[in-house]
């Protein structure tokens, strides 16, 4: 089953709307027009478990440290991989853990998401 036709994601304050580009078996690609942006979604069901992967990958225009003047196309990705039994454990469960740990990262203004993006662990 497909989601919808395009997806959104929030970047700055502002939402990049990211039409579907490709479908497959088990996967969808969504990216912005100018490919600076791209959600992948796909699905990696073996006999036991399921692999499931949501990556957001960007691409942003920084200052060389190295060169004065100079602008570098930088890419920058973000995983969310969930590693899910076949059997055994409703989705209500699996949704209550992702939303434990997202959760987790993203309280009190992302507290524990900035440490960890800066070397804590």
């Amino acid at each position: 089953m497909a989601l919808s036709d395009p997806q959104s994601v929030t970047l700055n304050s502002a939402a990049v709307s990211l039409p579907r580009v490709s479908t497959g078996e088990n996967k969808s690609i969504y990216q912005k027009d100018d490919g600076f942006v791209k959600m992948s979604i796909f699905h990696n069901p073996s006999k036991t478990t399921t692999r499931r992967v949501v990556r957001l990958d960007t691409t942003d225009v920084a200052a060389d440290p190295l060169l004065a003047g100079v602008n570098r196309e930088v890419p920058f990705a973000v995983y969310l991989t969930i590693v899910s039994p076949n059997v055994g454990v409703s989705l209500a469960t699996q949704k209550d853990k992702v939303l434990g740990l997202t959760t987790a990262l993203t309280a009190s203004s992302g507290a524990l998401l900035t440490k960890v993006l800066g070397g804590e662990s």
